[in-house]
């Protein structure tokens, strides 16, 4: 058996009638003939799109593959022990050139019910904005479900909705049953459960090329919705240079953002859980066990339990978000 080390896999390219050519400009991807791309799955366990191994011995490999094989030395024991032969989280990189559909997730409980999934938390860090750019999180008073109903079918729903102006380094929550959209001219990093279920509430009367709007899903969307109001929406955190900064910790996953000049050490003999980086910025070198793996901004790359400890050498420094499962 092949041990385990820092794993690379193959993007996974989405064509999105609201994607652009961000992930090709900025990221530096190149999604081929795809007309736009609106968005890439970089660590996916999601059934229909497993991603597979980049780099190294265990090249061509599933990650559902692997989970099998290795099992809680891949993931954590208490991580293994709770999901199984499901990789519990799955990371996207988001390019919205237009502005995505208005949509909500449910919760684990009435996906489980519903469609024998998890359901989808998740969070955003925005890498890149476009001047003037917002997005939708949340609703800006209570509501009752009758209220909602009412806004919905008399075509006023966005009346009720939080907007917010946004800036590249901004965070967002967004548990299961908040309603939300990406707004257009942002490029986002997405941490969030695996799962791809999604509730389209409203997608701005569009029409794909053959002249067809896309499926809402109203119904279903009105058991997953929190109709409650929250004093603040955007995530608060104080960046430092050079320090490890929490962003969101809640029980499905733990982010962090280190924003380092310098190279630094991580010790993760203490975590029993993967690590994942998404490298948002700058690029950087992982050493460990005597191998180096080189990332760049727009690489993800997995760090199995069995590795401890890691030193991260940078030239030009790094921005990355640092997330595991605690």
């Amino acid at each position: 058996m092949s041990a385990l080390y820092p794993l690379k896999f193959k993007t996974i390219y989405k064509d999105k009638i609201w994607g652009g050519n961000k992930i090709k400009t900025y990221l530096h991807k190149d999604f081929g003939s795809l007309p736009n791309c609106g968005e890439t799955w970089e660590i996916s366990g999601v059934k229909s799109d497993v991603s597979v191994v980049a780099n190294g011995a265990l090249e061509g490999e599933s990650l559902a593959e692997l989970l099998e094989k290795f099992k809680g030395e891949l993931v954590g024991e208490k991580v293994y022990a709770h999901f199984g032969n499901i990789f519990p989280l799955l990371i996207k990189f988001i390019d919205a050139n237009e502005d995505l559909s208005i949509q909500v997730h449910p919760n684990d409980e009435l996906a489980k019910k519903r469609h024998n999934s998890f359901g989808k938390t998740e969070m955003w860090y925005v890498i890149q904005a476009d001047p003037g750019s917002t997005l939708i999180a949340g609703f800006n008073k209570e509501l009752t479900q009758q209220e909602y109903l009412d806004k919905f079918n008399s075509g006023h729903l966005t009346d009720v909705l939080n907007k917010e102006d946004v800036k590249a380094g901004d965070v967002f929550f967004l548990p299961a049953g908040r309603v939300h959209t990406i707004g257009k001219g942002l490029l986002i990093a997405e941490i969030q459960q695996t799962s791809d279920i999604t509730y389209r509430i409203y997608d701005f009367d569009r029409v794909d090329d053959k002249g067809n709007k896309r499926e809402l899903h109203t119904e279903e969307a009105l058991a997953a919705i929190d109709y409650k109001h929250y004093p603040e929406y955007k995530t608060r955190y104080q960046p430092e240079k050079n320090e490890t900064v929490k962003l969101v910790s809640c029980p499905y996953f733990t982010t962090n953002l280190l924003d380092f000049t310098t190279g630094t050490t991580k010790d993760y003999s203490n975590l029993d859980s993967f690590v994942i980086y998404v490298c948002v910025e700058g690029e950087f070198t992982v050493k460990t066990n005597g191998d180096e793996y080189p990332v760049k901004m727009g690489d993800c790359i997995l760090l199995p339990k069995t590795i401890s400890n890691v030193q991260l050498e940078t030239t030009t420094g790094f921005k990355i978000l640092e997330s595991y499962i605690e």
